[in-house]
């Protein structure tokens, strides 16, 4: 028996394998930048020496013949779709959508991209297939709302890669569907808590994700059978305790990818909007830059409950427990001008004036903001020359102030020159913004 949601949800998979995704400029181009700034994000992370030592015992294990971009080893692809999930999220400065509370970019990036790779496909058919994964995820995202203690990724953003991963193996809307209702029956139950404690297995939940969908998607093609219905809302009752109202998806024909933000900054999107007040206020009155942090005495840091929810960290001490937290972001904000990667490095998280600042933050609920769904932030900075309020209500990449392609090209080359050298970095993003859509992903990326 199919639910509301089943007949909901077969009509959007219909719809996404009926159509070209990428036949609308604005899709394209949004997809374009989504693929650049996460390929950039898992860059940057495989540097890291976690996830460098994890490629190679990987490698080791299972020798494989995919090559992500700043991997040392070739990889199967499952092992790839997992480093490429756990390594784009590493410093926390990849995509997401605000009405699914998470990332199905990034899910569904991570399994395109091994499968892209490993099949050796169009860039025009990889890019569809990305797209595809964040719609269904995007909704999956929205429908299934988590509950408090848990952490979004690995859980509902399996759904996007399972569909990104079954439009690039070939399979039907109906083998889809039903790859989507596999999907519902195993999906796991991810914990915040490592994040508080400042443990990164929260970085793999989304390798895991994308993982499990490639080999739902190629278990299906198989011939392995699956509910013909109501996995996803047994999921939602059973896992989630949901037992309110009737919900809807959104519906067939309306791009959630074209509501989806990129970040200008590393750190959780929450975070965000107090970081953006704190330029502001370096910035000065009448574009007057202030000189230095050490006089102020006050902060008072009003924001949305959500935001407080998730980001809630005091006197981070390790990257992940800082890349979640109001008070540093801010903090480390002010005093550099900025929140890059470099605001996780352990000479970073040390700083004494960041230290001093982070402590002097007092997190305060708005309640206008939570009631409205709003995100934005009210920041008060108090010196010895008076107050000064500043408001944060649009950050760059919201929908109304999408990031634009320049600065999306310049976040890219300035976490990639690091591992591939500035020459490699611009050629990179240049050929993958401007491409023509038959390229091979493999010729691109060599």
């Amino acid at each position: 028996m199919k639910t509301v949601l089943d007949r909901s949800l077969a009509e959007v998979v219909t719809w996404l394998f009926d159509g070209n995704p990428l036949a609308s400029p604005r899709v394209e181009q949004r997809a374009r930048l989504l693929f650049l700034d996460t390929l950039g994000c898992m860059i940057a992370g495989l540097a890291k020496p976690e996830p460098a030592a994890l490629v190679a015992s990987m490698a080791a294990l299972e020798p494989g013949s995919v090559r992500l971009p700043g991997a040392a080893h070739p990889l199967t692809a499952g092992s790839a779709a997992y480093m490429a999930g756990l390594a784009a999220c590493w410093d926390e400065a990849c995509e997401g959508l605000p009405r699914a509370h998470g990332r199905p970019g990034l899910h569904s990036f991570a399994a395109v991209l091994a499968l892209g790779l490993a099949r050796d496909h169009t860039l025009a058919e990889t890019l569809a297939a990305l797209v595809a994964g964040f719609e269904v995820g995007g909704r999956m995202g929205e429908y299934l709302r988590i509950r408090p203690g848990m952490h979004v990724d690995g859980i509902w953003g399996t759904f996007g890669s399972a569909m990104g991963a079954a439009r690039l193996l070939g399979l039907s809307a109906a083998q889809t569907m039903a790859a989507l209702q596999g999907v519902a029956c195993q999906l796991p139950f991810s914990l915040y808590l490592p994040i508080s404690h400042g443990g990164t297995v929260r970085n793999v939940y989304v390798g895991e994700a994308a993982r499990r969908g490639i080999s739902l998607a190629m278990a299906v093609g198989a011939g392995v059978t699956t509910p013909p219905g109501q996995a996803i809302d047994s999921f939602d009752q059973l896992a989630l305790s949901y037992a309110g109202e009737a919900k809807t998806l959104a519906p067939a024909g309306e791009w959630l990818i074209e509501q989806g933000y990129l970040k200008p900054f590393a750190a959780v999107r929450h975070v965000h909007y107090g970081a953006q007040a704190a330029l502001a206020w370096r910035a000065g009155k009448d574009g007057q830059q202030q000189l230095g942090t050490t006089k102020i005495t006050g902060l008072d840091l009003r924001i949305y409950g959500e935001a407080m929810t998730y980001c809630g960290n005091r006197a981070p001490a390790t990257p992940i427990q800082a890349q979640f937290s109001l008070s540093y972001g801010l903090a480390w904000a002010l005093c550099s001008g900025d929140l890059g990667p470099e605001a996780y490095h352990q000479a970073a998280l040390n700083d004494a004036e960041a230290r001093r600042l982070e402590a002097m933050v007092n997190i305060v609920e708005e309640p206008a903001y939570t009631k409205a769904n709003k995100r934005a932030a009210r920041l008060t900075v108090t010196t010895a020359a008076g107050t000064e309020i500043l408001l944060a209500d649009r950050v760059p990449g919201d929908i109304d102030l999408p990031l634009p392609a320049r600065d999306v090209a310049d976040k890219f080359v300035r976490y990639v020159t690091p591992i591939l050298g500035r020459t490699r970095a611009k050629a990179l993003a240049s050929s993958l913004s401007d491409a023509p859509l038959s390229s091979s992903l493999t010729d691109l990326l060599a």
